[in-house]
């Protein structure tokens, strides 16, 4: 036997029906984290989602926007529901605390970043094994997202909610890029590589996301937003 047999044979597993047991379960984990999401998310009214980097230090500009933002919506009577954890989220958590608004977290573990920060209402912390589901509960309580500057997880969300929206799987709301030199180059991209070189999405596709730089400018999207529509479930 060569080395790669042996590597191949350590990795096998030795008996299936024990992988397939082990899946079926799971099933029952799953929707125990959407049992008590559904239970908890369902009654804090109208609330806008703000996403951006675990990274982000409390004297970053980001952080203090965030902050802002998130006061200025408490101030206007929207809730403001986070990923849960430290950065541009405990900056938002921090601000509708301030502001004697609902603060939510939806929390997940992750290694050396993410732990819930000390804003967010006790009764309205969620922690989440799968990032599926707690994606889910952004996308069906929220009335908007606001989106700082942030990495991976961060674009994850956005393209999620873009994705939605453009096929029509959810009802529209609004989705605001906070930072305009943050994500010219991205917007730049968008548009001439997907839309005017490839074709791959529709001009009206673009409608979809709009770009502030104040925190100002950012609530009054929500608010001329839901000016036309009234609030009602994203699913």
């Amino acid at each position: 036997m060569n080395e790669e047999e042996r590597i191949r044979q350590a990795f096998q597993p030795k008996d299936w029906s024990e992988i397939k047991v082990k899946d079926s379960w799971q099933i029952f984990k799953i929707m125990a984290e959407f049992v008590e999401a559904f239970e908890k998310l369902g009654k804090i009214g109208p609330c806008v989602s703000i996403f951006g980097s675990a990274r982000t230090k409390d004297n970053n500009k980001y952080y203090l926007l965030s902050e802002e933002i998130a006061f200025k919506l408490t101030q206007k009577g929207y809730g403001v529901i986070t990923g849960g954890g430290p950065g541009i989220m405990e900056a938002a958590n921090k601000g509708a605390h301030r502001g004697g608004g609902m603060s939510v977290g939806l929390n997940i573990e992750l290694p050396h970043e993410q732990y819930s920060n000390p804003y967010i209402d006790v009764d309205k912390l969620i922690s989440f094994d799968y990032f599926f589901v707690r994606k889910v509960m952004f996308m069906k309580y929220a009335q908007g997202f606001i989106v700082l500057p942030g990495g991976f997880g961060t674009l994850d969300e956005l393209f999620e909610a873009l994705t939605l929206i453009q096929t029509k799987k959810i009802a529209a709301f609004p989705i605001i890029l906070v930072g305009k030199s943050y994500w010219a180059g991205l917007m730049e991209w968008i548009k001439t590589s997907l839309l005017e070189k490839e074709g791959n999405i529709n001009e009206v596709d673009l409608e979809l996301i709009s770009i502030v730089d104040t925190a100002d400018e950012a609530v009054l999207n929500i608010e001329k937003f839901y000016s036309k529509y009234l609030h009602k479930p994203n699913f």
